[in-house]
């Protein structure tokens, strides 16, 4: 189908139509579903002709239905209902339109949802979006809440008048978007994404009232399950009632039963507050009074004993004491004195007994010779030899005379 053009040759806008309607007849049919956001239906016997969307990605594909197929297909195939359509792909040419030739419609049961949900719940899981370490913990006084919510619905009065009613300085950055139907999915993904990229919002709530599974299909979209999943920001999921369960709720950091209890959750109650400082004012001071009474009286304890009582009792006993161990001492050392004195008396007189003077007392000599040799026998001498004589009271010379 390759065309040769040039700027002096072009195609007509007629050939181009004619020749993409020939591509797009030789496509096969296909099974598409989504969201009818349009119906148009003049009589029974007309055409009718639908809008069909995709909630997540925000693209509609026009179809074109005969009014046999849509009478097969029930009362149940109304505007805002989820649907699957066989057709196969029709190319208008003189319009250049795309549109689905309808050759079946079912109706998505709840069933069938539920099923579906189950699927991507387990995908979704498998990929970790779910686990509980991922979950972050609430900050304890948010400075700035974001909150995800109807237009004027009463899941936005319950979180705003609770929140209110707990801590009145609380402030909510509140963002209004659908909260069912085809707009829902892309608006919300696209407020939480601002309220998450804003400074100072430290905490985001999705709130919705209760409603039908399909009413609440948009917050189990993989699409918004995934924006949640990586928000920076901890979220609050607050869908519906205490029986609903949209995939949101697994993947938020905090699932709240009602929009009510999101705001008892996320904001402190200022007279609860109040109680618990007061009560931890009381055991502080419990505590510190009780400790003080408990060194008072080990104080007092320690106060009381003799020791501290009258310390110079202790000094007195020990000035006893001391005054007896130098009695003592000077007792043991006269002993020993004396002792010493005896035992010197007593050598003095061994020694003077013993030495050479007592004998020279007694009226003896010592002769000595010249060379101070001690005279001990009359053959030691000779005649005439000059020796000195020492005696008590000094000495003096003398000469040997001849025998006799």
């Amino acid at each position: 189908m390759a065309l040769h053009t040039s700027p002096e040759a072009p195609v007509p806008v007629a050939k181009v139509s004619q020749l993409v309607g020939e591509w797009i007849h030789r496509l096969g049919a296909v099974w598409v579903e989504g969201q009818i956001t349009q119906l148009n239906r003049r009589s029974r016997r007309s055409w009718v002709y639908l809008t069909l969307r995709d909630p997540s990605h925000e693209v509609s594909l026009n179809v074109v239905c005969p009014p046999d197929v849509f009478e097969r297909a029930g009362d149940g195939v109304l505007q805002g209902t989820r649907v699957v359509v066989l057709g196969k792909p029709s190319w208008y040419a003189p319009r250049g339109t795309l549109s689905l030739r309808a050759a079946d419609i079912r109706p998505v049961g709840v069933g069938e949802l539920l099923v579906r949900l189950e699927q991507l719940k387990r995908t979704l899981g498998a990929e970790g979006l779910f686990d509980a370490e991922r979950k972050r913990p609430l900050p304890f006084l948010p400075r700035r809440i974001g909150l995800v919510t109807g237009r004027a619905s009463d899941a936005e009065r319950d979180v705003l008048r609770n929140a209110a009613l707990r801590w009145p300085a609380v402030r909510f950055e509140v963002r209004q978007v659908a909260v069912q139907g085809v707009h829902a999915v892309p608006q919300v993904i696209e407020a939480v994404r601002e309220l998450d990229a804003l400074p100072g919002v430290d905490l985001i709530i999705v709130a919705r009232g209760g409603g039908s599974l399909e009413d609440l299909l948009p917050f189990s979209d993989e699409g918004l399950v995934r924006a949640v999943a990586a928000c920076r920001t901890p979220v609050v999921s607050a869908i519906g009632h205490e029986r609903d369960a949209p995939l949101l709720d697994l993947v938020a950091d905090l699932r709240a039963s009602t929009p009510t209890d999101a705001a008892k959750r996320t904001v402190p109650d200022v007279g609860e507050e109040h109680e618990r400082v007061r009560a931890l004012q009381e055991r502080a001071w419990r505590a510190v009074t009780g400790t003080l009474d408990r060194e008072e009286r080990g104080l007092a304890e320690v106060r009381s004993r003799p020791v501290l009582a009258d310390p110079h009792a202790l000094l007195a006993d020990r000035e006893e004491d001391v005054e007896g161990l130098l009695g003592r001492v000077r007792r043991t050392f006269g002993h020993r004195l004396d002792r010493g004195e005896d035992e010197l008396r007593h050598t003095r007189a061994r020694v003077v007994a013993l030495s050479p003077a007592a004998t020279l007392e007694r009226g003896y000599a010592v002769l000595q010779r010249a060379d101070g040799g001690v005279v001990r026998k009359p053959a030691e001498v000779a005649p005439g030899e000059a020796l000195r004589a020492r005696v008590a009271e000094g000495e003096f010379g003398v000469t040997v005379g001849p025998e006799t």
